[in-house]
């Protein structure tokens, strides 16, 4: 009985906090965190959610952000890498790559994606796309290019990809072929949904001179983000300042 009663009281202490979610109309991404991270994301939500609203502070509410920010990648790629070494499929490698690339650690996932691109996955579209945006954050855009020709080529009938086409703009930009970039960027960023597209977009064409045709990309963010759920409003605040930045 003993050994079951600190369990039975954090089971109690999430039900609470997922009642009060549901009661509040908190958003119902947070009955995740409180479940998926036992103890830790219960007290975020409590620092981030209830201390606020008993203070009226914004100080409680930033440090618990600011704590969901870094466990959640984190404890992402911990789960990835765990399921890698244990079973080290092509699907896990994808997963640990990803992780691994929003931690910003690229060239862990360039490997990981070159590793898994083997014989009959030496095709796969996720691994070539992958390893190219992993390649081009590496500073290796003559590299990632082939890759992408080699993904165009897969698809179906030639047709390029949105995703395809954001990644060919980053890499002509980066190695000065401006023409094609826009062409790939101005593609893609009608084509995905999100803001990184359009922004990447607005920050080449005012890096290119083309400040006005920027700006006006920057309006279409703003409007974007004013119709966008809260939950995602932080990730597009920070594509609207690379753009933002890039029009000065």
């Amino acid at each position: 009985m003993l050994s079951l009663a600190p369990f039975g009281l954090g089971l109690l202490f999430a039900i609470v906090l997922c009642v009060h979610v549901v009661r509040t109309n908190q958003p119902m991404y947070w009955l995740w965190i409180i479940l998926a991270f036992p103890g830790i994301g219960g007290l975020i939500y409590i620092v981030t959610v209830i201390l606020p609203d008993l203070a009226g502070g914004r100080t409680a509410r930033r440090m618990g952000a600011t704590a969901l920010d870094t466990l959640a990648p984190e404890r992402a790629y911990r789960q990835a890498k765990a399921a890698h070494d244990d079973t080290p499929t092509v699907a896990n490698a994808i997963r640990l790559a990803g992780a691994a690339a929003d931690l910003g650690r690229h060239a862990e996932a360039e490997r990981l994606y070159a590793d898994a691109a083997q014989g009959i996955h030496a095709e796969d579209p996720t691994l070539l796309l992958g390893r190219a945006n992993a390649l081009i954050e590496l500073g290796r855009a003559a590299d990632a290019l082939p890759l992408l020709d080699q993904l165009q080529t897969l698809s179906d009938k030639g047709v390029r990809t949105p995703q395809e086409a954001l990644a060919r703009g980053r890499a002509c930009e980066a190695l000065g072929r401006h023409a094609d970039a826009q062409e790939a960027y101005e593609f893609a960023a009608g084509r995905l949904p999100g803001l990184e597209a359009i922004a990447r977009y607005a920050a080449f064409l005012a890096r290119s001179g083309k400040k006005a045709e920027a700006a006006d990309q920057l309006t279409e963010i703003d409007r974007r983000i004013k119709r966008a759920d809260p939950y995602f409003r932080k990730e597009a605040r920070a594509w609207r300042e690379l753009a933002a930045r890039a029009i000065g």
